[in-house]
């Protein structure tokens, strides 16, 4: 069998732990057997992003936006125990949040769902399209200690004139924290939205926490609210669809009562936060989609998951694991596919589709990693557990 061809590289991040070990098996048992694989490769493992100062990062970022379509493993993002852990030279910010802030875009992670698993919500039986804005709030903020004194907000003008806000009087120690959004990106993020709804006929739910936050959340919602009147309002009506903007504790509650097919726009840290909610409601973390999209048409792929620490330091002890690859498959056949509809391949296009039906298939026929086994109930069928390579290779029979 002849394999495919690919035209243009994948920018090809690899990443940390479990997942650096299942990006190796995915391609060498799922992808090269049949596609002539091409990329540019950047290695985001904490240990070479130290090394590098985590100017890799910075680099892997300016390749996306050059190529147009990028892969990405789960990385870590370092606390204080990492530090030491890995003997790093200082704390990292998240690889993700520098990827995406350089090409300020949305990330739209959608459930993958299958026969045989029902949610723990059993009335989400249609999709919930977590859209998380990829820029600024607390990923891009400036934190520090405290003592006693006076905390203050200052804003110097294009004039040199200054606002100064009081933050706090400190009587005694305590943390600060300043963050920051821009129209700018506000405005992509919500056309994104639009636009993604429209493609995917879905109504549009937008929340923040504008009766606290009123004026960063506000500005949000005011925004959203003028795209919409002005460039979207009479699309959405053609296309019997709704936007609809309320409290995120508001949307929680009508969430949990809905039978899904929504997609909820969120703001940075609440993307982050909600997504895994959602995931894990429809049954796995490691059962979600994940693109960002970057207002000029740059689309990076990832799984919505971490690194899966505790599987890895049984795999480095020689013991069996079973950990679930299915979302680092689909951010692999994500990015195929996106590759070969910007390069006119559908044959590469094709095998993406190919490789997502055999994942599917070989789950609903009964072989399926742990972390499914108790969620798994189907007529007829009895769910067997494989570790992951022999997951993976029973996938490829179907191929």
């Amino acid at each position: 069998m002849e394999k495919i061809k690919m035209k243009t590289p994948l920018v090809e991040m690899d990443g940390d732990e479990m997942t650096r070990v299942l990006w190796k098996w995915i391609k060498e048992i799922l992808i090269e057997p049949f596609v002539e694989l091409k990329t540019e490769y950047y290695d985001l493992g904490l240990p070479y992003r130290d090394q590098t100062d985590d100017k890799v990062t910075v680099l892997s970022a300016e390749a996306t936006k050059k190529y147009g379509v990028a892969v990405k493993c789960a990385t870590i993002t370092p606390n204080a125990q990492r530090v030491t852990e890995y003997n790093l030279k200082k704390m990292y910010k998240s690889p993700n949040g520098t990827i995406r802030a350089a090409l300020d875009g949305t990330v739209f992670r959608a459930p993958i769902l299958l026969d045989g698993i029902t949610p723990y919500i059993p009335t989400w039986t249609k999709p919930i399209v977590i859209a998380r804005h990829a820029y600024g709030d607390i990923y891009k903020a400036v934190d520090g200690k405290a003592g006693k004194g006076k905390a203050e907000l200052v804003f110097t003008n294009e004039k040199g004139e200054k606002e100064v806000k009081t933050i706090h009087e400190f009587g005694d120690n305590g943390v600060v924290m300043a963050m920051h959004n821009t129209d700018k990106s506000i405005a992509s993020f919500a056309r994104a939205c639009f636009n993604y709804a429209l493609d995917m006929r879905l109504p549009l739910w937008f929340s923040t926490k504008d009766t606290i936050s009123k004026v960063y959340d506000g500005n949000f919602k005011e925004i959203f609210s003028t795209i919409y009147e002005n460039e979207y309002k009479e699309k959405f009506e053609k296309a019997g669809i709704e936007y609809m903007y309320t409290l995120i504790d508001d949307v929680v509650a009508r969430i949990v009562r809905s039978e899904g097919g929504i997609v909820w726009a969120c703001k940075n840290y609440d993307g982050d936060v909600m997504s895994d909610m959602v995931a894990t409601a429809y049954g796995s973390l490691a059962m979600m989609t994940s693109v960002l999209v970057s207002p000029d048409g740059v689309y990076e792929y990832e799984a919505a998951h971490g690194t899966v620490t505790r599987h890895y330091y049984k795999y480095v002890k020689g013991e069996e694991t079973s950990t679930n690859p299915v979302a680092t498959i689909f951010a692999w056949t994500g990015a195929l596919k996106k590759r070969g509809e910007l390069d006119e391949l559908p044959e590469l296009t094709a095998f993406g589709e190919k490789l997502e039906k055999a994942t599917i298939e070989t789950i609903e026929s009964g072989y399926m990693t742990g972390d499914l086994v108790g969620l798994f109930k189907k007529d007829g069928v009895t769910p067997v557990k494989l570790n992951s390579r022999d997951f993976l290779t029973k996938i490829a029979e179907r191929i």
